[in-house]
């Protein structure tokens, strides 16, 4: 149980935050670098590590994002999820009850209710895997009202728009929400819209997202099933190899982490976070499209090229290849280590305080045999 001095300083802090955010609220002229560097001296006297107040300040400023409420007197809206026992139907139940809408959800074993909660709903919006999406389109498009908004949250958004259109004559439009599991808000998470018609019919759902701190990318459905090739579909085999890799391998992860520097960790965790997620929802999303799969046939081409030069000891080679996609990468990646020392500041942090709690000792060391890479040999 907390003490009581702790409490009355956590409330203080809590009071103090708030009214930090609405100042930033009210002048958001005020550069990061400026609330950060401008108490150096006083940090280091009253003990408190840089990061921390890094951390701080940058939450508070990002905080000033989801201070918007919902527009007054919005209509509340009846809301049909098509499949929304899944998490991010869960997710979109839980947003739209928040902001008043009305929500129901028709899932698999619902399909006898299927008129009457589809005929009379203001948005219809479908949550069900990738496989599975134009087919429930397909089956529920015959309930729907002309004046129904249709919508999906799939990650292919080609064939599926494509089908919206031509299967109900209401408003369509397509979205995919670039983020998973955990996520609580809208705050700084992306949303891919691509229109489809009547726009208007959705203006309050787009309005809704953004309220909550979200942003909208607006994108054709065939750019975004050409950029889903990299930011989906590529990192997703390169995730997914690794811990098929480090399984067969037979490498003790934990014991690894004792060694590990902090960006192993965050390889690590994002390992274990794709292998946390549904098996068919991770395969599918690789092999939703012939492009994607010929991508990551020319990337495992490139991972063997250049294995092969690794393997020839072949320094210079390796060398110009670094130099080479440093050459056409590099100006795309300035801001990359700034965001990634900030992650590292901020899973540093986390670590240090679980072993606060934990009470771990400063050195580590194990009893134990340790774990070796087997060698194989390639008949």
């Amino acid at each position: 149980m907390l003490p009581e001095k702790l409490k009355k300083i956590d409330q203080q802090l809590i009071d103090l935050l708030g009214k930090r955010i609405a100042i930033l609220a009210e002048s958001q002229s005020i550069s990061l670098e400026e609330q950060i560097t401008n108490f150096a001296f006083s940090l280091v006297q009253a003990g408190v590590p840089e990061s921390m107040w890094k951390n701080l300040v940058t939450g508070c400023t990002s905080a000033v994002a989801s201070r918007f409420s919902p527009p007054p007197n919005t209509k509340p809206r009846r809301v049909t999820l098509v499949g929304g026992q899944g998490m991010m139907g869960h997710f979109f139940q839980q947003k739209l009850s928040d902001a008043g809408h009305y929500v129901s959800i028709l899932d698999r074993d619902d399909w006898e209710q299927a008129e009457s909660l589809l005929e009379k709903a203001d948005l219809v919006l479908v949550c069900v895997p990738i496989e599975h999406t134009i087919e429930v389109i397909y089956k529920l498009a015959k309930y729907l009202s002309p004046t129904t908004a249709l919508a999906d949250i799939a990650s292919i958004k080609t064939p599926i728009l494509q089908t919206m259109l031509e299967e109900h004559s209401g408003p369509v439009m397509s979205l995919h929400p670039m983020f998973g599991p955990g996520i609580k808000s809208f705050l700084s998470q992306k949303v891919v819209v691509c229109s489809g018609r009547g726009d208007d019919a959705f203006q309050w759902l787009l309005d809704l997202i953004q309220n909550d701190g979200g942003k909208l990318i607006v994108s054709t459905p065939e750019e975004h099933d050409q950029m889903m090739i990299a930011v989906q579909a590529i990192r997703n085999f390169k995730t997914f190899s690794l811990g098929v890799f480090l399984a067969e391998e037979e490498i003790d992860i934990r014991r690894s982490l004792d060694f590990s520097s902090p960006i192993f960790r965050l390889e690590i965790d994002i390992v274990g976070r794709l292998f946390t997620q549904s098996a068919p929802l991770v395969v599918d999303i690789m092999l939703a499209t012939s492009e994607r799969r010929e991508a990551i046939k020319r990337l495992a081409v490139t991972y063997n090229r250049l294995a092969q030069l690794i393997i020839q000891n072949d320094r210079d080679s390796l060398i110009r290849e670094f130099k080479a996609t440093h050459s056409i990468l590099g100006e795309e990646m300035n801001s990359a280590v700034e965001e990634s020392t900030q992650m590292i500041n901020t899973l540093s942090t986390l670590l240090a305080a679980r072993d606060v709690e934990q009470k771990q000792p400063y050195f580590v060391s194990k009893q134990s045999a340790m774990p070796s890479l087997r060698s194989r040999s390639v008949s």
